[in-house]
């Protein structure tokens, strides 16, 4: 039988924004509930230092700071170290970017005019494995999942693929008629991002076309005769 005791240490933390106010402000908020803050960071780059030095369970970041901003910081301490969960903390509730910051490791996306004495239970919640997101968020998320249609078997990958993910899923979005500029938006990367997976998926598929880039993906999940 296990025994629940009150000797397991604090979660660690380190705070980083630019305006010392609110890292002030998060930091009295987090140390109020238990949660240590072990270090504070004013650029995005102390950020990813301070991270990688202390090992944390949990930053929380800011976007906008100078040297380098949230989102780089946010996939150079999970390329390093996936065990550190990053909370992007942002007055900007635009969705594009909480799917940016998730995409880059993120484990949460909340934003500066929420109740600050929610952030320990979104900080608690990381550490256990859920998701802190903003509720414009995972609406948004709910929307795109309704939206994506279920054409043909478009998304059945094969076990083994010359193509990666991303790559499938660019193509999925080809065989659905989606232009560059529709992949891109729903795929929340750049046009320029899009047309360099494009060229790499035609250069594996062996076609110049995007007719025969489909036919040779469908064949691929076995839906034509080879």
């Amino acid at each position: 039988m296990r025994l629940v005791t009150d000797d397991a240490p604090p979660l660690r933390t380190v705070v980083t924004d630019d305006d010392p106010l609110v890292r002030r402000l998060v930091r009295d908020t987090l140390q109020r509930a238990d949660i240590t803050v072990i270090a504070e960071a004013a650029t995005g780059r102390e950020a990813v230092e301070l991270a990688l030095f202390y090992r944390p369970e949990v930053v929380v970041m800011d976007y906008r700071m100078p040297e380098m901003d949230g989102i780089e910081a946010t996939r150079r301490i999970y390329d390093a170290d996936p065990a550190i969960r990053v909370i992007m903390l942002t007055g900007s509730g635009d969705e594009s970017l909480g799917m940016r910051s998730l995409r880059a490791g993120a484990a949460g996306f909340l934003t500066k005019d929420m109740e600050l004495d929610a952030l320990p239970r979104a900080v608690r919640g990381v550490v256990a494995g859920e998701a802190a997101v903003s509720r414009s968020l995972a609406m948004y998320l709910v929307q795109r999942y309704r939206a994506a249609p279920a054409v043909g078997g478009a998304g059945l990958r094969p076990v083994r693929s010359r193509l990666t993910d991303r790559e499938w899923e660019v193509l999925d979005l080809i065989t659905r008629g989606a232009t560059t500029d529709d992949i891109a938006r729903a795929l929340v990367l750049s046009t320029e991002t899009v047309r360099s997976h494009r060229k790499k998926l035609y250069r594996k598929l062996e076609v110049s076309s995007r007719e025969a880039a489909v036919e040779a993906g469908a064949r691929m999940r076995g839906l034509l005769a080879a």
